[in-house]
C-alpha cells in the first residue's frame, strides 16, 4: 500500500531525481477536454496528444488519463497499446501537476507530490479551482504502489525545474520566485527546498523564461540537459524576435555556469521559430469564469526546446514553421543515438503549453 512519508526527505532517505535521459519505464499523460482551454471543443487538441503519444510509445509505454465523460471517445481514438486509465482533473498538464519520479540506488521507487495552484493560485493562475489536478500526482502514486513525499507547503510544477541526475537543478528566477508561488520564502529557502527533495547539491537560476503570462517562465520552453554537463539552449541571432532577449541571456549565463560536480556546462543552441506563432480560432473557446480569456493575436509561446526525451527516442514540436527542419536536424546532432520524431503540436500550444508539458515519465 502507498504511503505519504512524514518527518523525512530525499535527501535524507537517499533517493534523487533521475535525469530526463535516464531509462523509462513509462510516460504519463492526461486527456484534454475543456473548452474553455481549447479551440473547437479540444477536438483538435485532442488528435494532437493522440499523435503525441502514438510517437512516444514507439520507445515508451504510455498511461493516458481521462475523464468519466471522454473516457469511450479517448479509448476510441488511441491504439490498443496504450493504457487508458479513468481519472478526474481540471485540465492536462501531466507535466505540471503529476509526481516527480526519484529513485535509490537499490532500484526503489519514491516521488514528489508537490502542491499544483494552476500556476499561480489566486494572484495570477490560469484557472480554478485546481483541486483535482492537485490530486493527480497522489493518485498515481497509489495505482503504482509508490511512497511519496507531499508537500502542502511547497507550490512548485514539473515544467519550472530540470535536474542533471548528478547533483544540479536548472530553473528560472521568473518562475520560482513569482508572488504566486512561495512568496513567503526568500530564493535561499525555495533552492534549500529544491536540493532537499531533489537531492541535489546547486541550483543555477536562469533569469527570465519566454512565458510570463502562462507558466510564469518555465524553464522547459528555454533550456535543459540533455546529458550531465551539458544543456540545450533556445538561441537566435534575429533581433526582432520576441523571445531574443531571454535566449540571449539564457544562453550567456549557461555558457558561463559551473555544474554542482564543478563542470564547464557545454550549451547547445536550439533555433527558434523564423515566424512567432499567434493564437488563432480563440473565439471558438468557451467563455468561463475561473479560466484566463484567450485572445486572437495573443504571442503563442512555441519553443522546439519543449521535447521529451524518452528512451530511444526524442519527441519535439513541429510547427509548421521554416525553422522545423532545422529543429529536427541541430537535435540530430545533439542526440546521434536518438530517433528524433516531429510531431506537429500547433493545436498544443494554442493551449499554452508543449510536448513536455503534457508528459511526465517514470524512471525504470
Amino acid at each position: 500500500m502507498a504511503k505519504i512519508i512524514k518527518g523525512s526527505t530525499p535527501k535524507q532517505d537517499g533517493f534523487y531525481m533521475p535525469g530526463e535521459y535516464a531509462p523509462q519505464e513509462k510516460v504519463w499523460m492526461i486527456w484534454p477536454e475543456r473548452a474553455d482551454n481549447w479551440r473547437l471543443g479540444a477536438k483538435p487538441a485532442q488528435e494532437a496528444y493522440a499523435d503525441v503519444a502514438k510517437a512516444i510509445s514507439e520507445f515508451t509505454p504510455v498511461t493516458m488519463l481521462v475523464s468519466y465523460a471522454q473516457y469511450e471517445n479517448c479509448r476510441a481514438r488511441l491504439p490498443e497499446n496504450i493504457r487508458v486509465i479513468e481519472m478526474s482533473s481540471n485540465d492536462a498538464w501531466c507535466r505540471d501537476s503529476g509526481p516527480s519520479f526519484l529513485v535509490n540506488g537499490r532500484g526503489e521507487k519514491r516521488a514528489c507530490d508537490w502542491t499544483f495552484n494552476a500556476w499561480g493560485g489566486l494572484v495570477d493562475g490560469l484557472y480554478f479551482p485546481w483541486d483535482a489536478d492537485d490530486q493527480i500526482a497522489g493518485k498515481i502514486c497509489e495505482i503504482e504502489n509508490i511512497d511519496r513525499y507531499r508537500r502542502d507547503d511547497f507550490i512548485l510544477e514539473g515544467g519550472s525545474f530540470h535536474v542533471d541526475g548528478e547533483g544540479t537543478v536548472l530553473t528560472t528566477e521568473m518562475c520560482l520566485l513569482s508572488e504566486g508561488r512561495n512568496s513567503r520564502l526568500t530564493r535561499e529557502e525555495i533552492e534549500e527546498n529544491l536540493c532537499e527533495y531533489l537531492n541535489c547539491e546547486k541550483v543555477l537560476w536562469v533569469k527570465d523564461g519566454i512565458d510570463p503570462e502562462e507558466t510564469n517562465g518555465h524553464i522547459d520552453d528555454v533550456a535543459c540537459f540533455v546529458k550531465p554537463g551539458e544543456v540545450a539552449c533556445i538561441y537566435t541571432d534575429d533581433s526582432e524576435h520576441p523571445f531574443y532577449r531571454q535566449a540571449r541571456a539564457a544562453y550567456k549565463y549557461l555558457s558561463e555556469a559551473r555544474d554542482a560536480r564543478g563542470r564547464k556546462l557545454k550549451v547547445h543552441k536550439l533555433c527558434l521559430t523564423k515566424h512567432p506563432v499567434h493564437m488563432e480560432g480563440a473565439d471558438t473557446i468557451d467563455c468561463r469564469a475561473g479560466t484566463i480569456p484567450r485572445r486572437n493575436g495573443e504571442l503563442c509561446i512555441a519553443s522546439y526546446l519543449n521535447f521529451l526525451i524518452t528512451n530511444g527516442g526524442i519527441i519535439v514540436p513541429q510547427y509548421g514553421d521554416e525553422n522545423d527542419k532545422l529543429a529536427l536536424e541541430q537535435l540530430r546532432n545533439i542526440f546521434p543515438k536518438h530517433k528524433v520524431v516531429g510531431v506537429y503540436t500547433r493545436e498544443i500550444v494554442y493551449g499554452g503549453g508543449n510536448i513536455h508539458c503534457i508528459t511526465q515519465q517514470q524512471p525504470k
